[in-house]
């Protein structure tokens, strides 16, 4: 117990320290890093917690797609971020106020479950629990027999979102220089001289 107790406060502290290093980073590649970070030791909670399925998907689909696709188009894109910070201040209390609201209703819907009576079995009824059945199994055989097509949905959403990473990468810019294979391999001999330069001499 006491090792579970101290991997879940080293996690958990990491965890909010990297993402309160998200939102203040200056550098947006620092700040996709540390995202990376946050969602690492997320997913180490959820082993924890005895979700291997559900930190599975978050190491593979959040850092291994959605955060690399995002650090990408960051990269790629030219954003003035001197600009878009110019606001922060003066959007600072509305979105103070925003997770304020947030960490209320967090606090209600975890506080109003532990008091219902029967919270137990009434969680039990909606998702009853086969003590044979690994969690991962479960979770398997309802996303893929009983939201099979939101499964899908999600998927094709996420294709989607790779293509238009794809789209901006190779989207034609003024003043940008690509590099064009075909026609380096398709230049001739008559494109290239070659002189012979006597010792000592120039051309």
């Amino acid at each position: 117990m006491i090792v579970e107790a101290l991997a879940f406060y080293m996690f958990a502290f990491i965890a909010v320290a990297a993402g309160v290093l998200v939102i203040s980073s200056k550098n947006p590649v620092h700040s996709v890093l540390f995202l990376i970070l946050a969602f690492f030791n997320s997913a180490g909670l959820f082993v924890l917690l005895g979700a291997e399925f559900l930190a599975m998907i978050l190491v593979v689909v959040y850092v291994g797609a959605v955060a690399v696709l995002f650090m990408f188009v960051v990269m790629m894109l030219d954003i003035n971020f001197t600009e878009l910070r110019s606001g922060f201040l003066q959007y600072l209390p509305l979105g103070g106020l925003v997770g304020l609201i947030l960490l209320a209703e967090m606090v209600v819907v975890a506080g109003g479950w532990q008091s219902i009576a029967g919270g137990a079995k009434l969680a039990e009824a909606a998702a009853p629990i086969v003590k044979s059945t690994s969690n991962t199994h479960a979770l398997g055989e309802i996303v893929y027999t009983h939201y099979v097509y939101l499964f899908q949905a999600a998927g094709l959403i996420l294709l989607v979102a790779m293509i238009g990473a794809i789209v901006l990468t190779h989207r034609r810019r003024t003043g940008v220089k690509r590099q064009r294979i075909a026609d380096q391999n398709a230049r001739g001999t008559d494109t290239v001289e070659v002189r012979k330069v006597e010792v000592g001499k120039g051309i």
